[in-house]
């Protein structure tokens, strides 16, 4: 009996250690910076891949993500008022040949026939393409001209799998299991200009 209970012991303390191991999916900091050339954001996600991802990119299966900045100004007449939005799509590869990671970034969604006008960049770890992901740096989400005063104006920063990208046996696969689930979203409030 004393042993069940420290064996029962034993258990619950390595799974409680494993799930402080564990990242929780977050928007760790998010800047906005108003310059005269418009609105830039900079964020730190902070994000394990998940499993099923992950195993879907080790076979070869490309993944794709989408981060999204809509900036909007609150009115209290009427609904929030949507001064603009721009999205990043991401789409990470393994290439098995040279073990090698690739990550394209684009504004412009990714087609059928290539990732169009996209920057590339090669990773030996997986780990450092995913760091690559988590680190968004001076990204214009506005011009100048459609932001002409920062009173009540929010940005909402949300990034996600792109499970619609994925081929359609996974598509289906996909749908409703926890495995496949990426979601990030934060908001912040523009501060006023001086």
């Amino acid at each position: 009996m004393a042993w069940a209970c420290v064996t029962a012991l034993l258990l619950w303390c390595s799974l409680t250690q494993a799930h402080a191991d564990t990242v929780i999916p977050d928007i760790s900091s998010m800047q906005l910076t108003r310059t005269d050339e418009g609105l830039f954001l900079s964020a730190n996600l902070q994000f394990e891949l998940p499993g099923q991802v992950e195993d879907a990119l080790r076979q070869g299966i490309p993944m794709y993500f989408v981060a999204d900045a809509q900036v909007q100004r609150e009115r209290w007449y009427w609904s929030d008022q949507q001064l603009g939005v721009a999205t990043r799509y991401f789409r990470l590869t393994h290439q098995p040949l040279t073990r090698r990671w690739r990550l394209h970034i684009s504004n412009t969604a990714f087609t059928s026939s290539g990732t169009g006008l996209a920057l590339g960049q090669t990773y030996e770890q997986l780990e450092d393409a995913v760091a690559a992901i988590q680190r968004i740096n001076r990204w214009k989400i506005l011009e100048p001209a459609q932001l002409s005063s920062t009173s009540g104006v929010s940005v909402q920063l949300r990034f996600r799998v792109d499970l619609s990208s994925l081929p359609r046996p996974l598509q289906i696969g996909a749908l409703g299991r926890s495995g496949w689930n990426l979601q990030l979203s934060r908001t912040q409030a523009l501060e006023a200009a001086p």
